[in-house]
């Protein structure tokens, strides 16, 4: 079995159900081709989550030309420090760049600030923090960058959707500070289940993706288990994070029924009342 083969359709979910977080610009083929796999298997809504400017107004035009795609913008937390310090090695798939300062990261917040007004944009991120792959040069751009992301969603009345790899305490004690937009989403959740109470007493919901279903992963089953039932949403980020038994190969939003699968086990409840809850917490975190 080739690792670049798409996996297969998953039996259809009787109940539809939202992809809370995918970025079909980085996925082979269409995004016609990716809907249709998607509604084939009753995931019938996805958002758009876009990491840079370019990307986010891909997932504002796409959001307004496909009923079924709600759009996210934002700079991800490790292109705000590119912006600012250049990225000579060029390690992102937009390649090598120069230093653009403090005067290029405001610039570039004022693109998403524009693109948050729009009406078909539902969300502002993935913002947050990331201290798996920026270092401590680059921490305090990310956290100016975050802090502007979370003035943008209030300002402009939307949700904030959160990149949080290995920095939680610290995104906790930002959004704490600065206060948090009403409708706030952990993306691809990963904390344990202490922080599952925590972000389910500030009312965060929570988004968890394909790695839920990995072998390593207990303490995010054991998060998930006390997750209130109206704060769970489910996710791809793909093409990453493919859930198991097809960890390694292509992840795409027909897949959502896999992982949905293996939450509704862990939460002890059948599937089609899983489904409902989670597209019902989706409409209400993302406004659609």
């Amino acid at each position: 079995m080739s690792r670049t083969e798409a996996p297969p359709l998953p039996e259809p979910l009787r109940v539809p159900v939202a992809d809370s977080h995918t970025h079909l610009d980085m996925q082979d083929g269409t995004v016609e081709e990716a809907l249709a796999r998607a509604s084939a298997v009753n995931v019938t809504t996805v958002v758009q989550v876009g990491c840079d400017v370019k990307g986010s107004h891909w997932a504002a035009e796409t959001a307004a030309a496909h009923p079924s795609v709600h759009a996210s913008v934002a700079l991800h937390p490790n292109e705000a420090p590119r912006i600012v310090h250049g990225d000579p090695e060029g390690s992102a798939r937009q390649g090598a760049r120069d230093p653009g300062g403090r005067a290029a990261l405001d610039e570039a917040l004022a693109e998403i600030d524009g693109l948050a007004a729009l009406g078909h944009v539902r969300a502002v991120g993935e913002t947050g923090l990331d201290h798996f792959r920026t270092g401590p040069e680059g921490i305090a751009a990310q956290e100016e960058s975050f802090r502007a992301h979370i003035e943008i969603a209030k300002r402009h009345g939307k949700a904030l959707v959160i990149h949080d790899r290995e920095a939680h305490a610290d995104v906790l004690r930002i959004l704490a500070d600065a206060g948090a937009p009403e409708r706030t989403v952990f993306h691809c959740y990963s904390g344990d289940a202490e922080m599952a109470r925590i972000c389910a007493a500030a009312g965060y919901f929570m988004s968890f993706a394909g790695n839920v279903t990995f072998k390593n992963a207990q303490p995010l089953r054991d998060a998930l288990a006390v997750a209130p039932a109206e704060l769970v949403l489910v996710e791809t980020d793909a093409p990453f994070l493919t859930p198991a038994p097809y960890r390694g190969r292509p992840n795409a939003p027909y897949l959502i029924p896999v992982t949905l699968r293996a939450m509704a086990e862990v939460r002890g409840v059948d599937e089609d009342t899983l489904a409902a809850a989670v597209y019902d917490n989706t409409a209400r975190a993302f406004d659609f």
